[in-house]
């Protein structure tokens, strides 16, 4: 590709992300959610985390790992038990990467 036509997608491409993230203030005051997807909707973050995170903590290159010798499955444990005993996302999840750096740093698995 040559420079220019890098430059004509980025630049589309930006366009294209300011349109639709600018359509909701556009005309957001015309449109009404309905309470029920509003309901679903508190529940989009931690559905995407989830699925950031889930395939990373449970599977290798390969295969399947889900074992305790995984560095990664130790923190998520450790990380789903301060969660459980805590009730805080972002604790949680800086909790979970202090774990996972000792596990890795320590060299224990």
């Amino acid at each position: 590709m040559s420079d220019l036509e890098i430059w004509i997608v980025i630049l589309a491409l930006a366009v294209a992300t300011a349109i639709t993230r600018s359509g909701f203030w556009l005309v957001g005051h015309k449109v009404t959610i309905p309470r029920r997807v509003q309901e679903m909707l508190r529940y989009a973050p931690s559905c995407a985390l989830a699925a950031i995170v889930g395939p990373d903590l449970l599977l290798e290159p390969a295969s399947l790992a889900f074992t305790l010798v995984n560095g990664k499955v130790v923190a998520g444990v450790a990380a789903v038990g301060w969660y459980l005993w805590r009730r805080n996302m972002l604790e949680t999840i800086v909790f979970g990467m202090l774990v996972f750096t000792a596990v890795r740093l320590l060299h224990l698995f």
